[in-house]
């Protein structure tokens, strides 16, 4: 745990910065304008980049400067962009060869069938290819937040499906996602990846980087980030997040 100001405070996104793919709130937004006023702001989560353009970049105010010191990991860190003075640029991604996708698919698909869990009445796809990384969402992309609240409330059904698929497919790595979600990416990608990630990228050490996420318990997908040594603050949502961003402002300089 950091004892002193954190220089990088990096952030999950949904059900810690937003609702399950839903914009960010106005209060969210300025506070992570004013965040990079003072340290590099990352956020890291299983969504992909025109996720992370929809629910967060589009929401940040038009008259946003320091955007240089924002980072945004998608799917899970396999991916990384910055912001080049003109819009966000990738700097990586590690891409699933067809073999891998191909596998995967079948894995997830084949395993949620046989364990029940294969809904029909849907919300959009439930199977994506992000290029880096194949999802799993239980009740289709655009499922809304309430009904991916009430599929899976006690994270049994995915962590049980989590491990049937990473058992069939033992190359790769199988994770608990979102609230509806399984994420499937290249062998020891992870959430911790995309912190050494970062750390390598902007020279921070890891024991002066702060984290907040919903999901910390051991099941959940920002346990690795916990599990490395990372600082982390555990929120119940978006507004308690904003309450502890309150908190933490007053506390970090402004960048001179």
């Amino acid at each position: 745990m950091t004892t002193t100001a954190p220089l990088l405070v990096a952030f999950d996104l949904d059900d810690t910065l937003a609702p399950s793919k839903s914009p960010i709130d106005p209060r969210i937004a300025r506070q992570l304008v004013d965040l990079a006023a003072r340290v590099e702001v990352a956020i890291i989560s299983g969504g992909q980049i025109t996720q992370f353009r929809s629910q967060l970049v589009e929401r940040l105010p038009r008259d946003a400067a320091g955007l240089e010191h924002v980072h945004l990991l998608p799917t899970c860190g396999t991916q990384y962009f910055r912001h080049d003075g003109d819009d966000f640029q990738p700097l990586y991604s590690r891409v699933l060869t067809d073999d891998e996708k191909s596998r995967a698919l079948a894995a997830v698909e084949e395993e949620a069938k046989r364990l029940g869990y294969w809904e029909t009445d849907t919300w959009g796809p439930i199977l994506e290819d992000r290029g880096s990384q194949i999802t799993f969402s239980a009740l289709g992309q655009a499922a809304p937040v309430d009904a991916k609240k009430a599929w899976d409330p006690s994270s049994e059904k995915k962590s049980a499906l989590r491990d049937a698929v990473q058992a069939r497919i033992p190359d790769l790595e199988v994770r608990s996602g979102g609230s509806t979600s399984v994420d499937i990416t290249r062998k020891g990608i992870d959430k911790a990846y995309g912190m050494n990630q970062l750390s390598e990228q902007t020279g921070i050490a890891l024991n002066d980087m702060l984290f907040y996420g919903d999901r910390l318990d051991v099941d959940g997908n920002d346990y690795p980030v916990l599990a490395m040594g990372v600082a982390c603050i555990a929120v119940d949502g978006w507004e308690d997040t904003a309450d502890k961003l309150d908190d933490l402002l007053p506390t970090l300089p402004v960048r001179g």
